[in-house]
């Protein structure tokens, strides 16, 4: 037998599972939980600032994979043939000339600005909105935007440069959630930094080649769907921005650009072979391929065996909704306010669409820290914390219980901002309809429905688009945990929901990348269909619900307009 291992890293933890691939069987898995993220080190959670440093993922890289393969037993080791990473995303860092992260350096091991800046870091808002006023206001470039370089006047004045609009593959709207947006803000507080950064790299990118031994920014295989989500990347922009638009955007990223990238690759192909010095570390072969890495909801879709207009939903602390469609008809599209669509993101060859929420279960998890605080206070932490576990699922048992009605009141789930349709990260979450009579049960019925709701304007705007929603299927920790809000979600959609019977879609997603790099299968679609876990619940919408949830719906984007003028 042949195994391969996906490795899976979430905002708190790393997962390692190995999979056998012949048949898809999930051997062993094994998690690890980032030290320092644990006690909160380079957080600022008042500033949306949200750090983590390389040692956590280096740790949890031997950790998880050593662990998960003592568990796997004997014959298991020796006859790894791949790995290949899924990350969170946008992730990226300051590296050196060696592709080094400045924060494994000694004289910025405790800077912040020197290491992995996470997907949930909001810091960036004010760059993220220079970057769209800039690639959306042709007064200040010259030409009309989106005009391409070829149907340009001839007299155009030479000393003007040519621009495009970098937005328009990625909806038309940056996110202070991504790449280019968090590179600037770091150059522009940090001089120190500044100076030393040589590139900068993805975390799905590094921890990939650090397992091949070169980490050399400039000849390392970067992930096409990093780039193309995050990065503004597009074969027709011949890469990345202009170096004329990032100088015009800020004169600190002159140069920068071609110390980064032009080529992307899909998470089908090798990235390299493992080093000696990690097949030692590991205690697997010399010959294990290490695959190009990617982001964690589209490995998510791959290992959901994602089909062509379905929606999967990747549903944890926050979304990302994964969806793909042929070239040849849907890739003459312009979708607005959706986080980027990328020939190759998640299938070869076929066009990937990428939206979310920037809060699901955070909203859930704000609600259950507000409720506990008196616990916390009053009890021992031993005791406290089994209290606390106990909050959310008897939240739900008694919301559950209530009835809807066209009158409850109602609630956005903008709590860390919106992601899609149309990112601004600057909104607000909000409640609208209290009374003396609204208690927690009911607060909390309110917050699912907002989640709920927002996963209905994607879903819609999607279809606005002229971009079908054929099914739609849930991986992630709410899935798997809370039927209350699947089935919330189902009535709200009016859709059947499908759950992926694999609790690591992610990481088989990652699994399945690497048997197809490693040469096992001739095609990513091959190894879904030998691998796949296939599916063990669905939930469909109540009827009776479904209307009230339409009227309630209409409250919810009333209250939206409301909270984007005077929020």
């Amino acid at each position: 037998m042949k195994y391969v291992i996906g490795l899976d890293y979430g905002t708190d933890s790393v997962r390692a599972l190995i999979v056998n691939v012949q048949t898809g069987e999930e051997i062993a898995t094994h998690v690890y939980y980032y030290a320092r993220w644990a006690k909160g080190l380079y957080c600022e959670p008042a500033q949306s600032q949200y750090r983590q440093h390389p040692l956590d993922y280096l740790e949890g890289l031997e950790n998880a994979i050593k662990k998960a393969l003592k568990k796997a037993g004997k014959n298991v080791a020796e006859n790894i043939i791949g790995i290949s990473v899924d990350t969170t995303g946008s992730t990226p860092v300051a590296v050196d000339k060696n592709g080094a992260p400045l924060s494994l350096l000694p004289e910025f091991a405790d800077n912040p600005n020197a290491m992995f800046i996470l997907w949930k870091d909001h810091t960036a808002n004010k760059e993220a909105e220079e970057i769209n006023h800039l690639a959306h206001n042709s007064q200040l470039i010259g030409w009309p935007v989106g005009q391409l370089v070829q149907d340009q006047p001839t007299d155009r004045p030479t000393d003007q440069p040519t621009y495009l609009d970098y937005t328009k593959f990625i909806g038309g709207v940056y996110s202070a959630e991504w790449f280019w947006a968090k590179i600037l803000h770091t150059l522009r507080i940090d001089e120190k930094i500044r100076n030393a950064a040589f590139s900068w790299m993805e975390h799905c990118d590094w921890i990939s080649a650090v397992l091949t031994g070169d980490t050399n920014p400039l000849k390392i295989k970067r992930s096409r769907c990093a780039a193309g989500h995050k990065a503004m990347w597009h074969e027709s922009f011949d890469g990345l921005p202009s170096e004329e638009f990032l100088v015009k955007l800020d004169p600190l990223l002159k140069g920068l650009r071609e110390r980064l990238f032009r080529n992307t690759y899909t998470s089908d192909q090798v990235m390299g072979k493992i080093s000696k010095e990690w097949a030692k570390k590991l205690g697997i072969p010399e010959q294990t391929v290490i695959g190009v890495g990617t982001f964690d909801a589209h490995a998510g879709g791959v290992g959901a065996c994602i089909e062509p207009y379905s929606l999967v939903r990747v549903m944890g602390t926050s979304t990302c909704d994964i969806l793909i469609a042929p070239n040849e008809e849907v890739g003459h599209l312009l979708i607005k306010g959706i986080c980027g669509q990328v020939d190759g993101s998640v299938i070869p060859n076929m066009l990937g669409l990428e939206a979310g929420q920037s809060a699901f279960g955070d909203v859930y998890a704000w609600f259950q820290n507000l409720l506990s605080f008196p616990l916390k206070e009053f009890l021992t932490e031993k005791q406290a914390d089994k209290y606390i576990a106990q909050i959310i699922p008897v939240l739900s048992e008694k919301a559950a219980q209530l009835n809807v009605t066209a009158d409850d009141p109602i609630a956005l789930d903008w709590f860390n901002g919106r992601r899609t349709p149309d990112a601004n990260h600057n909104l607000k979450g909000g409640i609208m309809g209290l009374n003396l009579s609204t208690d927690a049960p009911k607060i909390f019925k309110v917050l699912v429905e907002a989640t709920a709701f927002g996963a209905k304007a994607i879903v819609e705007r999607f279809i606005e688009e002229g971009v079908p929603i054929k099914q739609v299927i849930g991986i992630g920790g709410v899935s798997k945990k809370s039927p209350y809000v699947m089935q919330m979600l189902a009535d709200v959609l009016n859709m059947p929901i499908q759950i992926v019977k694999s609790e690591q879609a992610c990481a088989l997603g990652a699994a399945m990348y690497a048997a197809t790099a490693a040469g096992f299968y001739p095609t990513l679609q091959v190894a879904q269909t030998a691998m796949s876990s296939g599916f063990d619940t669905v939930f469909y919408p109540n009827k009776e619900k479904v209307l009230i949830y339409e009227k309630l719906y209409l409250k919810y984007l009333s209250l939206g307009q409301f909270i984007e003028v005077h929020g």
